[in-house]
């Protein structure tokens, strides 16, 4: 059975999309802890992020570098935080979040809600990073 950011990836459910080739996918996360916090996913479907390849790993988080970049330039933080919890969606993915405190990447704070249009504005904001 497809997860979620496979059905995402074949486009059958629409997502805000920062950035992707041809093995990697980023787009925001519609329950962030912050603005920006956007998920990173390599498009093979592997639950275990320890699971990948190694190449493969190392390609994911290379192609996170490159959207943390884009991501510190458009919404204003001190870093970028980095998480792999892997609970939640049985496909390995990477959450970076902008962060201003430590407390700003703990999972057990309330999400935010942000609109769609929100999400949209905040997506084109980080793509032209």
């Amino acid at each position: 059975m497809s997860t979620i950011f496979s059905r995402i990836i074949k486009g059958e459910i629409p997502c805000h999309k920062i950035a992707e080739n041809d093995h990697y996918l980023a787009f925001l996360d519609v329950s962030p802890l912050a603005e920006g916090h956007t998920l990173v996913i390599p498009k093979k479907e592997v639950d275990y992020i320890f699971d990948m390849e190694d190449q493969e790993l190392a390609g994911l988080h290379v192609f996170a570098k490159q959207v943390a970049t884009q991501l510190k330039k458009a919404v204003p933080c001190k870093k970028i935080g980095v998480a792999v919890i892997g609970l939640e969606v049985p496909h390995a993915h990477v959450h970076l979040i902008p962060l201003q405190t430590v407390q700003d990447i703990n999972f057990s704070r309330p999400k935010l809600s942000p609109t769609q249009e929100e999400l949209k504005t905040t997506a084109e904001k980080i793509r032209m990073s």
